[in-house]
């Protein structure tokens, strides 16, 4: 730390704290009458002379060479600086300028400015060697101390008078500058305005508040009522699902390692139900698997398998319950497209649901399955929402009668179900299986003895023979594989799943007459159906 008076000794312990190292030479340090060093002019090669060097044809300089000085007629002239910033940011009243004249020396004797990171040998550090060749700017040297202090007097002026800087004298005027602080008076007048508007303001929230309240209640109003009825003619939906909700049941079945559940249409008063295969499968692999039946009253029963059938995705269970609600069994082969229908069963777990539509098609060939051996069924097509959880329910007609067992919707890829089509077994083919099943008796099915998939690759539909099962009713009638098999009877077949349910339509031993193509002759043939 130096003294304030340069002609005052400097302080020993801060020149020890700051000396050089013993042995160490400050012969580096140039003196005023020793020459500028300037370093060797680099090599440049002529491919950076021709990308980076002057334009073809001009010899200006764009810089000044190491050492070299700009010319003043190059300088660049410092913009005017307005009187509120060099009275902010301008030199203390009273101290000297401290720009030095272009080409000029700081003198070194100077006054040594007060700073907490100078050192006495500061002038001799490259870093802040104030006699540097190029000026970026005004220097940041501290001009003699700190800046003289405004007594309280001057602080309070309202108005002074600031001079523009020496750059600035021949172009700008003494310029007027409005200094103030913020009285007393003032603060007191902004406290009593916030107190007076916090009072006004929660004056009229309370205001608005009990307004309001009475508004919006009052206990003197008696909403109005009628006492017309609804009114539910015969034959209305409702009637309809009163009269039939109670012979639709909801299925639960439980395993040791998967649950299912569905609906179920009660057929005959000692208990018997008609349902869907693939919901009562599982209870008849597992002999610990538990199943229950429950009705639309809430009552929840045990059930057992009474039989099944896998091909027409049809099962009887039963159940020893009292008093039972019969469903009235309809005829599905008077249906027409455009029918209304009721789709009644137990959708995600959802007893006694009740969804509506028409018929949307008949004689649909549907595979619930990609295995070849599953069920295909003759499905009545409707656009009554189905989900899972209406499979075993009723399809009811207009007058309530059931005409299908609800079986199935269309999943697209992916699983996600489609919307409007749903299918169910008509009850004209649920009929007769039931009863076999309730007989004790196994269903047999007819059969032609062929395997086929779909001919979609070529101008004709119909049934392409995969192959023949030896010695079976095909192949005793002459079919081979190849053959495309496009009418039986008087039925068009256009995909092997058509072919499907027109043989099951029928019985074993009864004859019918196939049509096929080998190659492009078109034949006839005559096959006795055999059995399952």
């Amino acid at each position: 730390m130096t003294s304030d008076d340069p002609g005052q000794p400097s302080d020993p312990t801060a020149d020890q704290e700051y000396a050089r190292p013993p042995g160490v030479d400050d012969s580096f340090a140039p003196h005023d009458s020793e020459p500028l060093y300037s370093p060797p002019p680099p090599t440049v090669s002529p491919e950076e002379r021709a990308e980076f060097g002057r334009p073809a044809g001009t010899d200006a300089e764009f810089a000044p060479l190491p050492g070299e000085r700009i010319p003043p007629a190059h300088r660049v002239a410092s913009p005017p600086v307005s009187a509120g910033l060099a009275r902010e940011y301008g030199r203390p009243r009273g101290a000297d300028a401290f720009d030095p004249e272009p080409g000029s020396r700081i003198d070194p004797r100077g006054r040594e400015p007060e700073s907490p990171w100078w050192k006495p040998d500061a002038r001799r550090d490259p870093w802040r060697d104030p006699r540097s060749p190029f000026w970026l700017g005004r220097p940041a040297v501290f001009a003699g101390g700190r800046p003289a202090q405004l007594t309280p007097d001057e602080d309070a002026e309202q108005e002074e008078e600031v001079p523009a800087p020496a750059e600035e004298e021949s172009a700008a005027a003494p310029v007027k500058v409005v200094r103030g602080r913020f009285g007393l008076s003032a603060l007191l007048l902004a406290l009593v305005v916030a107190l007076v508007a916090g009072a006004l303001g929660g004056g009229a929230g309370y205001w608005i508040a009990n307004r309001a309240h009475g508004a919006l209640h009052n206990g003197d109003v008696k909403l109005a009522k009628t006492g017309t009825p609804a009114n539910r003619p015969p034959g209305s939906i409702a009637d309809l699902v009163k009269r039939v909700a109670p012979a639709v049941v909801s299925i639960d079945i439980h395993t040791g390692q998967e649950d299912g559940a569905g609906a179920g249409v009660v057929i005959d008063k000692h208990g018997y139900i008609l349902t869907n295969n693939h919901i009562v499968e599982l209870v008849a692999g597992d002999p610990t698997a538990t199943m229950f039946v429950t009705f639309s009253d809430m009552t929840r029963v045990p059930a057992r398998i009474v039989g099944r059938d896998p091909k027409t995705d049809l099962a009887v269970i039963k159940v020893d319950q009292a008093k039972l609600t019969v469903a009235s069994l309809g005829d599905s082969d008077k249906l027409a497209v455009g029918d209304p229908v009721l789709a009644i069963g137990s959708p995600l777990g959802l007893r006694g649901t009740v969804t509506q539509g028409i018929v949307s098609g008949l004689e649909r060939p549907i595979a619930e399955t990609d295995d070849p051996n599953g069920a295909v069924l003759d499905a009545i097509q409707t656009d009554a929402p189905i989900n899972p959880g209406n499979s075993g329910g009723a399809l009811i007609d207009a007058s309530g009668a059931v005409i299908g067992i609800n079986t199935a919707n269309i999943n697209m890829a992916g699983g996600n179900a489609t919307a409007g089509l749903g299918f169910a077994i008509p009850i004209n083919q649920a009929r007769p299986i039931a009863e076999t099943l309730i007989h004790g008796g196994k269903v047999v099915h007819a059969s032609i003895g062929l395997q086929t998939r779909s001919s979609m690759a070529s101008v004709r539909l119909g049934a392409f023979v995969n192959q023949v099962s030896p010695e079976g009713p095909a192949d005793q009638a002459g079919l081979k594989a190849g053959d495309v098999i496009t009418m039986v009877d008087s039925t068009l077949i256009d995909s092997s799943d058509r072919l499907t349910v027109v043989v099951q339509r029928h019985k074993p031993g009864d004859t019918v007459k196939v049509r096929y193509y080998r190659g492009n002759k078109e034949s006839d043939v005559t096959v006795s159906l055999g059995s399952d």
